[in-house]
């Protein structure tokens, strides 16, 4: 972990509240190069009925479109939620140099908690950081999930203070 670590994660949570204001998942990313952001994204599979419009991938869509390539090496991707199969696959075909997470996915999670994608000796092998503002991105996607569902909301996320 590196000291602007939590504030890219900030930055990621409020993104988030983007998607939660379409009616999504709260989840949101930015990806930063040489200590500056140059995209970000939030869950937008409401809005254009698309399962593919994870946050990390219109971030990974918006920072190819910024560099004008599809290798983002050198590249930090800040993600409240540990990213799924297809974001993390996505995040290797593209060459992402890091994965920085909040919360952890126990039903989906491929950065270490269903599985561990990054650790396949595929195209590349991004360093993974899970668990930077925890509580802060946890608490956005119960309260989410508690508002939709019955019981606490909260089943998605690894309890990891047990």
């Amino acid at each position: 972990m590196i000291p602007q670590d939590e504030i890219y994660m900030k930055r990621a949570l409020e993104e988030a509240g983007k998607a939660l204001e379409n009616g999504d998942v709260p989840v949101g990313a930015v990806i930063v190069k040489n200590g500056r952001e140059i995209a970000s994204g939030f869950n937008n599979r409401e809005v254009r009925s698309d399962p593919s419009a994870h946050a990390e991938i219109e971030a990974i869509r918006q920072a190819c479109t910024a560099l004008g390539d599809w290798r983002l090496d050198g590249c930090t991707l800040y993600v409240t939620l540990e990213p799924c199969a297809m974001c993390t696959g996505a995040c290797i075909s593209a060459r992402v140099s890091r994965i920085v997470f909040g919360a952890y996915d126990k039903k989906a999670g491929c950065c270490g908690s269903v599985a561990d994608l990054t650790a396949l000796h595929l195209d590349s092998e991004p360093e993974v950081f899970g668990g930077i503002l925890q509580e802060e991105c946890e608490s956005v996607l119960k309260e989410f999930f508690k508002e939709r569902r019955t019981g606490d909301g909260g089943d998605r996320l690894k309890d990891t203070q047990s």
